[in-house]
């Protein structure tokens, strides 16, 4: 039977690493190639771990997973993020030889055989009440991907936007920027009572009202739209004393700001600077390019399947896993006044 030892030395890591990528650590900072080469090497010379072994577990082929999209399709081309999280669980799932079953959000609840007839489900972005439920009662095993209900139920994996967010407004203070302006969204499935209970915008209030700054005129939400980056930011600059910077809720309304910032004949960031979240590919070819916190939406996708696969090979404690996130910058931003 062949052992961790040979597994290897055939792709040329540790032992220490292998174990780790095969009982799937999502902690581990490894190359997608370098873990896919080990996964496959263990797969052709039919590796069991101890655990499989006496439970007499099979290998992953045969699996099927359905991912639930909480977007519909052309909403989800229009945000690369999501894009992005979707070909996370793709490309793990065929490394890993798993049948990939899409359903997307059509304004109704899938039909519940699809989930029943999927060995686990990945449901990829923001559920909520009812929806988590119907989730739960159709799912062999279930895993949130970017959102993670109240609860300590389910798996599920994301980033933390408001550790984000304070550490994006730790450093534009830095840069000597004070009137600072949010654009975002409201999150009409957490709270409808509550414009502002959506996690950046919370933490961008939280972390302005201790700094002394929060001025409630330059926090701007609305229903998300195509054209809310746009129509926020010209409303926002269109005030007697608009802000220096402007922070939106994704890379999509950056982008949005941009066309409105430019149409008002005013200079990025000279007049006005933008940072934003996400760092969608197309952020670094803006011009300037913009600002933003990198997001790890392809990795949250794999790490999705493999918290399904934890379940499938004996796991049963729920696991919340909580993604770093980076703020890349660029020319968007600029000490302030310089």
């Amino acid at each position: 039977m062949v052992t961790i030892k040979e597994i290897a030395s055939a792709v040329g890591v540790s032992s220490a690493t292998v174990s780790r990528v095969l009982n799937y650590d999502p902690t581990l900072s490894i190359s997608t190639k370098k873990r896919q080469a080990i996964i496959e090497t263990a797969e052709a010379l039919n590796y069991a771990t101890p655990r499989n072994r006496g439970r007499g577990a099979g290998p992953l082929q045969g699996l099927k997973f359905a991912l639930v999209h909480f977007l519909q399709p052309a909403q989800e081309l229009i945000d690369p993020y999501y894009v992005g999280v979707r070909l996370g669980i793709e490309n793990r799932c065929q490394a890993l030889k798993i049948e990939v079953v899409k359903v997307f959000h059509n304004g109704n609840l899938p039909e519940a055989a699809i989930l029943q007839g999927a060995n686990g489900v990945v449901a990829v972005g923001h559920h909520y009440g009812e929806e988590v439920h119907w989730l739960r009662r159709h799912s062999r095993h279930l895993v949130f991907a970017d959102f993670a209900p109240d609860d300590d139920v389910d798996d599920s994996v994301m980033s933390d936007v408001s550790i984000a967010m304070n550490r994006l407004l730790d450093g534009v203070y830095g840069m000597g920027y004070r009137r600072i302006g949010f654009l975002g969204w409201i999150d009409a499935f957490r709270d409808k009572d509550h414009i502002h209970s959506e996690r950046r915008c919370r933490a961008f209030i939280q972390w302005m009202t201790r700094a002394g700054l929060y001025d409630p005129e330059l926090c701007m939400v609305e229903k998300l739209t195509p054209d809310s980056g746009y129509t926020l930011a010209k409303a926002m600059l269109s005030k007697p004393n608009p802000p220096k910077i402007l922070v939106t809720c994704n890379d999509n309304m950056a982008i949005g700001a941009y066309r409105a910032i430019h149409e008002m004949g005013l200079r990025i960031p000279d007049d006005v600077a933008v940072a934003s979240f996400n760092d969608i590919p197309v952020a670094q070819f803006l011009g300037p390019p913009l600002s933003t916190v990198k997001i790890p939406a392809e990795v949250i996708g794999e790490t999705a399947v493999d918290l399904l696969v934890e379940r499938l090979t004996g796991r049963d404690v729920a696991k919340k896993v909580i993604l770093g996130t980076e703020m890349v910058w660029r020319g968007s931003t600029a000490a302030a006044g310089a």
